[in-house]
């Protein structure tokens, strides 16, 4: 996934520091990234969520909000309102470069931003929430003592995620004035709410008040276990997932012709965690799924493994040249369903005893009212299917070393 450097002008006339994430090849839509409250454009769940959208052609900008990461400004003098500004301001530089978002992402006090800033960006077909608050006084809820503090000096300073920020009094005051029922009922675009049940942040009770305020069409999907930040691995490829899979309703995904030579297009695996083994694959540009291995070979198991991959790759190919075989002859074959597994044995003529070979078993099961006969041919097509030769004679691999792509720093 090519990342670039991206930079705009924010509501006061500082540059805010963004990233552009973009597909490999043709860009189908755009979409624009909040992060959660003092967080940043880097956190992990919106580091995935990004890939994930890359991955179907979808480029995503996320950019530090002003005062907080590389952007210019003062945190302190920042509020509600100057967020959803920077929103806009971030919307509008995109629309600037031809890339007018059709899809805004918010995380927490993000999200709530986004449900503000939505109605008056007029590209947008899609809005999500992540642990987003219906009312955005709630952050005030994590600054304790420090409220009395920052209403009688101006200003004070809140220890939050680990990190010291000094809050202003206007920040307290805007955000105390904030009703986003009136937004949020008419935002005029698809929304989908994700939220945690367990989130000991932002409760649960603000995603039914949020979804409860939307007009059709809306979703709500839940994040389980999550914790507010989205920081386990899993979660966040979950609510990648489950946005990448709900934006194509309302979002249209465009495909470029396969190059040549490659009629089915290109497949391309990119690692999603240089610190695992988790592979995020993209096949045609079209279809995704997830390779990984088990925790126990120091994975994660969020997808199955090359060989299961392989092994799934002789079962479908088995199943649809029997299905066409039975098709064409018109045999009453009702069903197949083949099961395949995997595992190394011994050469019987390899030159060395400790040789071994890759050993595919099949058993197929065929339903349906076929005599001896016919049960005995579809076992021998079972043989001729293309992937079955491929496996059976080898195929030749060509490897060539590409350039790598620059990153930013």
């Amino acid at each position: 996934m090519p990342t670039e450097r991206f930079t705009f002008t924010g509501h006061d006339g500082g540059q805010l520091a963004a990233r552009l994430d973009l597909p490999d090849g043709h860009i189908s839509a755009t979409a624009l990234l909040a992060h959660c409250f003092t967080c940043g454009k880097d956190i992990p769940a919106a580091r995935r969520i990004a890939a994930r959208l890359a991955a179907m052609g979808i480029a995503v900008l996320r950019f530090d909000f002003t005062g907080l990461g590389h952007s210019e400004g003062e945190f302190e003098n920042t509020s509600f309102t100057s967020n959803v500004a920077d929103l806009k301001a971030a919307a509008a530089a995109l629309a600037g470069r031809g890339l007018a978002p059709q899809i805004l992402i918010g995380h927490s006090l993000g999200g709530a931003a986004v449900l503000r800033a939505a109605p008056e960006i007029d590209s947008l077909k899609a809005v999500v929430t992540i642990g987003a608050p219906f009312d955005p006084a709630h952050v005030t809820h994590n600054f304790g003592g420090a409220l009395e503090e920052i209403a009688e000096k101006g200003a004070a300073e809140v220890k939050l995620g680990g990190r010291i920020l000094r809050i202003g009094r206007s920040f307290v005051e805007d955000v105390s004035d904030q009703r986003l029922a009136p937004a949020i009922a008419g935002l005029g675009r698809a929304l989908l709410v994700l939220h945690a049940p367990r989130d000991e942040v932002v409760g649960i009770e603000n995603a039914t008040q949020i979804f409860t305020a939307a007009k059709h069409p809306k979703s709500f999907v839940t994040l389980d276990d999550a914790d507010h930040l989205i920081t386990r691995a899993a979660d966040a490829d979950y609510a990648a997932d489950v946005i990448g899979a709900w934006v194509t309703r309302y979002v249209k995904i465009t495909r470029p012709a396969p190059p040549i030579g490659a009629p089915e297009g290109v497949t391309r695996v990119s690692e999603t965690d240089p610190n695992g083994f988790a592979q995020d694959v993209v096949a045609g540009g079209v279809h995704h799924a997830k390779a990984d291995e088990p925790a126990a070979y120091g994975g994660t198991n969020l997808g199955m493994t090359p060989y299961q991959f392989l092994a799934a790759s002789l079962g479908a190919c088995t199943s649809m040249t029997l299905r066409m075989y039975a098709r064409r002859k018109n045999w009453p074959l009702r069903h197949v369903s083949v099961d395949v597994s995997h595992d190394r044995m011994h050469a019987q003529d390899a030159p060395s005893a400790s040789e071994r070979i890759d050993r595919f078993r099949r058993r197929i099961s065929l339903l349906g009212p076929l005599d001896e006969a016919q049960r005995a041919r579809l076992l021998e097509i079972a043989d001729r299917c293309p992937v079955h030769r491929t496996l059976e004679t080898g195929a030749h691999v060509e490897t060539e070393l590409v350039a790598p792509e620059p990153q930013p720093a």
